[in-house]
C-alpha cells in the first residue's frame, strides 16, 4: 500500500524511499534477538506500515513487535530513536543498511512496494506493472548481497480481487502471481475491504481470506504468508473500522493461513494522519487487546501441525472455515466465517477430550461440549476462538 501523497511509483524510487530501520537496543530491553520476531517460536509477528519511529514506543505499547517501512530514511535520527525503542524492522537494501553496525537489528530486506500494480511514468500517466521476471531478479540481486536475512515482498489487491482496474494493461490477470511469488521469501498483500471505495469489495471481508488462501496456493505452502489489516478510515471519510471488525479480518486470515500481521493506520480522507491509529483510543485499545491475544497463543499459532485429534465443521455453504492446534492439555479450535449472511456451524471432534464445556476465548462465555461436538451462531464474518481441554496424564 502506498502511503504519501504524490509519492512516485515506479521501482527505482522505492529503492531510495523504501529504506528502514533498526533497534540495537531489542535484546537489552526484552531478553530476545530482533531475529526471534521471524524465527522465534514464542513471538507472533505483528508490524505497523511506514510509521514515524518517534511513535514507536507508543506502537510497541499496543504490542507492535517491528516497523515496515521509514519516510525517506533511514536517517542517523530514524535510527536512533528505533534504537532506543527497541524496535526492529524490515529495510530497503541498499549501502547504508547493509552496514555491519546494523545487522543485529535489521531483520529483513523489503522489495520494491507492490509491483503488481500500474506503475507510474516518470512524463506523467500510468505505465503497466514490473514484470515478474524484474522482481524475481531484483530478489536475485538482493540474496546475493546477503543470503541469510529473508526478503519481504508486498504485493497489491490484484491478488485477492482480480478485477482491480490498478493492474492497468494485466486486470484480471491472476496468472502473474505464481512468478511474483517467486521473489520473496516471505509474501504479503493489501486490500481493505471495511473501507474499499468499491462497492464491489466494500464490507466484504472475506476477500481478505481468499488473498491469504491464493498467496498460499501460489506458493505451494512453502513460504510464509502475511496480511495487511485496515485500522483507519483510509481513504473512505465516512467509514471507521471497529475493533470487532479488525478482530475478524486478523483471524480471518490467520485461520487461512497467515503467519503474520501488519498494521495500516494512516489515513488519507478527509484529512492526512500518519498515525491515526494513536488518535483512536477506542480503537488502539482494541487493537492492543487482538495483539495480547495473538501473542498468548503464539507458541500454538507458530507450530505448522494440525491438531492430531479429527475435526471437522459443518456450515450452510461451507462458510464457516478452521484452523486447529494442540497442546499436550487442550485442543484450540479457530473459527471464522467468510459469510455476508448469520449462520450456525456444527464443530465435531472425534478425540479424549473432557466433554464438560468449551471456553470461548476473548467472548466471556462458555458452550456446552456434547455427544462429540458443540454448536455456535456466527454473525456476519464473526470469528471464535474455541479452547477445549483434553484427558492426559499430566492434565489437571
Amino acid at each position: 500500500m502506498n502511503f504519501r501523497p504524490g509519492i512516485v511509483c515506479f521501482p527505482v524510487l522505492f529503492f531510495l524511499l523504501f529504506s528502514f530501520s533498526p533497534s540495537s537496543s531489542f535484546s537489552q530491553q526484552s531478553g530476545l534477538k530482533p531475529s526471534d520476531i521471524i524465527a522465534g517460536e514464542e513471538i507472533f509477528p505483528i508490524g505497523v506500515w511506514l510509521q514515524d519511529p518517534g511513535n514507536a514506543p507508543s506502537f510497541k505499547a499496543l504490542g507492535i513487535n517491528f516497523f515496515a517501512g521509514l519516510w525517506k530514511g533511514p536517517t542517523e535520527r530514524q535510527l536512533t530513536q528505533l534504537q532506543a525503542a527497541g524496535m526492529p524492522v524490515f529495510a530497503a537494501q541498499n549501502n547504508f543498511a547493509l552496514m555491519p553496525r546494523y545487522e543485529d537489528i535489521i531483520i529483513g530486506w523489503m522489495m520494491p512496494d507492490e509491483p503488481d500494480n500500474a506503475q507510474a511514468l516518470a512524463n506523467g500517466g500510468m505505465g503497466p506493472p514490473v514484470p515478474p521476471e524484474t522482481v524475481i531478479e531484483q530478489y536475485r540481486q538482493m540474496k546475493e548481497r546477503d543470503p541469510v536475512r529473508p526478503v519481504l515482498l508486498n504485493l497489491g489487491q490484484g491478488v485477492a480481487w482480480d478485477q482491480w482496474h490498478g493492474r492497468g494493461t494485466r486486470t484480471n490477470h491472476p496468472e502473474d502471481y505464481t512468478h511474483y511469488v517467486k521473489a520473496a521469501d516471505i509474501v504479503s498483500f493489501d486490500i481493505y475491504p471495511i473501507t474499499h471505495r468499491d462497492s464491489a469489495v466494500r464490507g466484504r471481508l472475506d476477500y481478505v481470506a481468499r488473498g491469504v488462501d491464493r498467496l498460499v496456493n501460489w506458493t505451494d505452502g512453502s513460504k510464509p504468508v502475511w496480511s495487511l489489516i485496515e485500522t483507519s478510515r483510509v481513504s473512505t471519510a465516512e467509514i471507521m473500522p471497529t475493533g470487532e471488525q479488525v478482530r475478524s479480518l486478523v483471524w480471518l486470515s490467520i485461520i487461512h493461513g497467515a503467519r503474520g500481521i501488519i498494521y495500516f493506520v494512516h489515513q488519507f480522507s478527509p484529512y492526512f494522519i500518519e498515525a491515526s491509529l494513536l488518535e483512536n483510543e477506542t480503537l488502539s485499545q482494541d487493537v492492543a487487546t487482538i495483539n495480547a491475544r495473538l501473542q498468548s497463543l503464539a507458541p500454538i499459532l507458530n507450530t505448522e501441525k494440525a491438531a492430531k485429534i479429527d475435526i471437522n465443521v459443518t456450515a450452510p455453504y461451507d462458510s464457516v472455515s478452521i484452523l486447529t492446534r494442540q497442546d499436550s492439555c487442550h485442543l484450540y479450535v479457530f473459527a471464522g466465517s467468510v459469510s455476508k449472511f448469520a449462520s450456525e456451524a456444527q464443530i465435531t471432534i472425534d478425540g479424549d477430550v473432557v466433554e464438560a464445556v468449551v471456553d470461548v476465548l476473548d467472548e466471556a462465555r462458555q458452550i456446552e461440549f456434547r455427544d462429540g461436538g458443540f454448536q455456535d451462531s456466527f454473525a456476519p464474518y464473526a470469528v471464535h476462538l474455541y479452547k477445549i481441554a483434553l484427558n492426559g496424564e499430566d492434565c489437571g
